[in-house]
């Protein structure tokens, strides 16, 4: 389901939809990476869909494993 540019920047704008100002949580936005509350600033993680919770767990779990292989390698 496409929403339209009116009911997302209605979205980004709504102080509800930010945990401590700078989480977005809207269980109705599918989109994993909305856009910022200020929009030059780029995009974050719609923190209330359950696909980019787990794409940051995936993206953390990478992370460290490179990480890890690097420490073992030098």
């Amino acid at each position: 389901m496409a929403v339209d540019h009116e009911t997302s920047e209605r979205w980004r704008k709504d102080p509800s939809n930010w945990v401590l100002g700078i989480f977005y949580f809207n269980k109705a936005d599918k989109r994993l990476f909305p856009p910022k509350r200020f929009k030059f600033t780029g995009w974050t993680l719609n923190f209330a869909n359950p696909v980019s919770i787990a794409t940051l767990l995936l993206l953390i779990v990478v992370m460290g494993l490179v990480s890890y292989a690097l420490k073992k390698r030098y």
